[in-house]
């Protein structure tokens, strides 16, 4: 019985932030489906190119920034980096090849919210 409610909210867990983000302009729109290797790597390219985007949107945070904040952005920055690391780490240590899915999930739902999150500091 544990683990299958373990399993029912993991997946949910999973689910939500994906429905979310779903609809959010600007972010990734394509369907990643087939076997699970593909699904992740779909995830992957899909994660690599919302992480350009972080990079620019970041850049331009920093170069709107004062020097005393750019200093605490980049602080903040590498903090959320390994809190993004270990977050989805833990995803990964699921049971099954879902845990592989949800694992690449996880980084694409947090680097395209942190993207969001940065975007609007360059344009204030």
């Amino acid at each position: 019985m544990y683990r299958i409610t373990t399993a029912l909210l993991f997946s949910l867990q999973l689910l939500a932030p994906t429905a979310a983000l779903a609809g959010a302009e600007g972010d990734s729109a394509k369907k990643c489906d087939g076997s699970t290797v593909q699904i992740i790597e779909c995830l992957k390219a899909q994660t690599a190119e919302s992480d350009k985007r972080l990079n620019v949107v970041f850049e331009a945070a920093i170069k709107a920034s004062t020097p005393k904040q750019a200093e605490k952005l980049r602080e903040a920055e590498r903090l959320w980096i390994s809190f993004r690391d270990a977050d989805c780490f833990f995803f990964g240590m699921g049971e099954g090849t879902i845990a592989g899915v949800a694992a690449a999930q996880c980084l694409l739902n947090v680097t395209e919210a942190r993207a969001r999150e940065l975007e609007g500091i360059g344009h204030q």
